[in-house]
């Protein structure tokens, strides 16, 4: 136990104040002060238990160390004292059931982490966000997270068997761990994408599965960013989507390309004589082709059934091999994307992406030319991605930006009825007075231009304090306010993750 007037135990000492500190917005607003802690802290052998001793005598945000939605933000107009919470010491694999395919964690473990360690025994969980590096299994769950490889393990949500969450009400969990119940609305989907309102995930249930027999990276180039989705499509409606298949525009294609390392002779003599078939004897634009990433994973016989009707597939799109090698740094690519956006900051870039889901939803009846296997669609994906970019441009010419800004866009999750769009917006920032608020503005145009196309608030980085703005029209009135009454009998003095989500 720690009480107030006594000292901490050696894992709660400053130190750790700092690293919380560290990793979190106005950092500045933590020297409230310790000598008002008002609550005893009690770690159970079951959950993580709060006592406030007066009412209203302090706000909660529990972490594990990113966020991209803003979740992490002191409210501007909280006065009581607001403690964070550090979970990266909650890391434990309580248990692993090889029977059931299941395994139990602490919500603060780290997703690499638990990665390595269910290796280990030969399982995985086959979820795979692009900030695995970094973001906690709690941070999935209460953000509804999506991974590149859903499309064999599935998103959060489908992977989630059980889960322990602690409220000032008391602990809220089921009572047993079933593939499926039929026991009124399911209060893990009160639970996924919570956010931080409604108390500390403390712990949590998986599925898991054996290691694949294999895994075998692929890649595709197409002449242009529509055949490239059209081929999307068409391999998500034969559902034979390998375990991830992205697919990025040609500026991203050619950024990534800038960013290979130097190559010896004979490897830049060979990319130079794939350059020539690609551009001079196929005819590609460089200018206009796009590059898709594939992974495959699982049994050898699956795989290579998987690799036939794909690239099959991309044929009849115009689309080419490009070799595993491409494909491997194109992945990896991904998660080195946040780490670029930082050291960018230092040369007068800011940048940050967001992302939303759309449905395929074409606008006119496809034209089939029969016999030359080509089908040409007006995808509302397509115009979500023309419609951003021209947003943009308007609205960098409104604010008079001194250089023009950088919008590319992939796509990176593909279901039976719309897809994941992932949208990197980039600003020069020398010269304006007001490099924050005029980047904040032109995103927030971007991001109404989405939902103005179709769009979803997000399909995998939630809500948090940045697109609340937007939820009442996605939701719906009566859909805050069921939210509003869920978090009121909850948490009635707004103890935990107070501002986030609900406007």
């Amino acid at each position: 136990e720690w009480r107030r007037g006594e000292d901490p135990p050696p894992d709660t000492r400053r130190d750790k104040y700092q690293r919380g500190r560290d990793r979190s917005y106005d950092s500045d607003d933590y020297s409230r002060g310790r000598e008002r802690l008002d609550c005893i802290y009690k770690l159970d052998p079951s959950p993580l238990v709060f006592q406030t001793v007066h009412n209203d005598a302090m706000s909660v945000r529990s972490k594990g160390g990113t966020s991209v939605s803003g979740v992490l933000e002191c409210p501007k107009d909280e006065k009581r004292m607001i403690v964070s919470i550090d979970m990266t010491d909650m890391n434990k694999i309580l248990w692993v059931d090889e029977e059931n395919l299941t395994m139990c964690a602490e919500a603060g473990i780290i997703g690499e982490d638990l990665e390595r360690k269910l290796a280990a025994k030969g399982y995985c969980t086959g979820h795979d966000p692009d900030s695995r590096e970094v973001s906690s299994l709690g941070g999935w769950i209460a953000t509804r997270a999506s991974g590149m490889k859903k499309n064999v393990y599935g998103n959060i949500e489908d992977l989630l068997v059980g889960v322990k969450l602690v409220t000032p009400r008391g602990v809220i969990e089921r009572s047993c761990q079933v593939p499926r119940i039929s026991a009124g609305p399911d209060i893990h989907h009160f639970v996924l994408g919570s956010e931080g309102t409604l108390g500390i995930i403390t712990e949590a249930v998986l599925k898991i599965r054996p290691l694949p027999e294999l895994k075998k990276f692929g890649s595709l180039v197409f002449p242009d960013f529509e055949s490239g989705v059209g081929c999307m499509r068409e391999v998500a409606r034969q559902r034979c989507a390998p375990a991830s298949i992205r697919l990025v525009d040609n500026r991203q294609f050619r950024f990534g390309h800038a960013l290979k390392p130097e190559q010896s002779f004979f490897a830049s003599l060979k990319d130079s004589v794939k350059a020539f078939y690609v551009t001079k004897f196929k005819g590609f634009d460089p200018e206009k082709l796009c590059v898709a990433t594939l992974l495959f994973e699982g049994s050898r016989e699956v795989v290579e059934s998987q690799e036939r009707r794909v690239y099959n597939i991309a044929a009849k799109f115009g689309g080419l091999p490009a070799g595993e090698e491409n494909g491997e740094r194109g992945y990896m690519l991904t998660f080195a994307i946040a780490y670029m956006r930082d050291l960018g900051m230092e040369y007068g870039v800011v940048a940050e992406s967001f992302e939303t889901s759309l449905p395929w939803d074409r606008f006119e009846d496809p034209i089939r030319l029969v016999g030359l296997f080509s089908v040409c669609w007006l995808f509302r994906v397509l115009d979500a991605c023309r419609n951003v970019k021209d947003r943009v441009q308007r609205e960098s010419q409104r604010y008079r930006l001194h250089h023009d800004p950088v919008v590319s866009c992939r796509v990176t999750q593909t279901y039976d009825a719309g897809a994941c769009i992932y949208f990197y917006l980039i600003l020069n920032y020398r010269g304006l007075s007001d490099p924050v608020h005029t980047f904040d503005e032109i995103e927030r145009a971007a991001r109404e231009e989405v939902l103005s196309s179709g769009g979803s608030i997000s399909h995998h980085h939630g809500v948090g304090k940045i697109r609340k703005r937007w939820l009442r029209e996605t939701v719906s009135e009566a859909g805050v306010e069921m939210l509003r009454a869920i978090k009121q009998q909850t948490d009635p003095q707004n103890i935990f993750g107070c501002g986030n989500l609900i406007p």
